[in-house]
């Protein structure tokens, strides 16, 4: 367990206040947290405890989510271009040019646009149900691109995705009974209180009909995975039923020596294995750094 404190911290981008949580020594090989939905950089906190005597960790929060900057849908494009835009350049800000790259969820398109468009500042990547493939997507999608495609019509469905029992729901689906008493309820609720807040709910519908752009994306993505060949270790929630196991498979497909590991966990797999992937990020890192 490392002894360094996380540190929590703001960086004015854009004339937006990002919220970032950022511990380890400078030094250290640095290691970019990308949180997903409906989550924030609170889901990285026990990882952070774990690796910052290694690595220098840095995870924010999104625009729209956690600490940082809630612009309504009228003040901000809420796209996940916009998105991984705001994340680069605060990287840049903080002086951050060779980074290992840790993506879940949003965190892969926002991520993969980052590493795609700069693929000589990754030194690795992770993905813990951080989608890159059409292989991943599940049965859970088809409402959302239904509303991809008439808004009006799909959105009362949409909106029912979140709620507190849908929320919970992302946390607890697919975990195995005996490991379900390790997930803290501080998670889904400290995840819906984000959601519950004025204005969040349209932030999060713009976002869910932007995701369909993301598929545009995946051969840009696929072909920085072949020409590029970045080490990859793939730590996924077999029981995953928003992103399901063959998203993870997918990786072998453009990267042959992908590590790909499939956890007896959900969607959340931090929250139920979290000790496990530390130890394989720290296998991972050491061998490929």
């Amino acid at each position: 367990m490392s002894s360094f404190d996380t540190r929590h911290r703001t960086a004015t981008i854009d004339g937006l206040e990002v919220f970032y949580r950022e511990s380890g020594h400078p030094d250290s090989p640095t290691l970019v947290l990308l949180h997903g939905f409906p989550s924030s950089s609170h889901m990285f906190r026990n990882l952070i405890a774990e690796l910052a005597d290694e690595f220098h960790v840095i995870a924010p929060d999104h625009i729209g989510f956690g600490r940082s900057a809630m612009p309504t849908v009228d003040e901000f494009d809420y796209s996940f271009d916009r998105l991984a835009e705001i994340t680069d350049q605060l990287l840049d800000r903080l002086g951050i040019d060779r980074f290992a790259l840790y993506i879940q969820d949003y965190g892969a398109p926002i991520g993969l646009r980052i590493a795609a468009k700069h693929p000589d500042r990754i030194t690795a990547l992770i993905t813990q149900s951080g989608n890159a493939y059409r292989e991943g997507f599940t049965p859970f999608w088809d409402v959302l691109f239904a509303h991809a495609q008439n808004r009006a019509e799909h959105e009362p469905a949409v909106r029912e995705l979140l709620e507190l029992d849908a929320t919970r729901w992302q946390y607890t689906h697919g975990v195995p009974a005996d490991r379900l008493d390790r997930i803290a309820p501080e998670t889904w609720l400290t995840d819906q209180a984000g959601l519950d807040r004025p204005g969040n709910k349209e932030i999060q519908l713009q976002l869910f009909w932007d995701y369909q752009f993301n598929l545009d994306g995946y051969p840009a993505f696929q072909e920085y995975f072949r020409t590029h060949r970045p080490p990859t270790l793939v730590a996924w929630g077999r029981g995953d039923e928003i992103f399901g196991p063959a998203g993870a498979e997918a990786f072998a497909t453009d990267l042959p020596d992908a590590e790909i590991h499939l956890l007896d966990a959900g969607h959340f797999a931090l929250e139920t294995h979290g000790q496990e992937i530390a130890d394989l990020i720290r296998d991972f890192l050491r061998r490929n750094l």
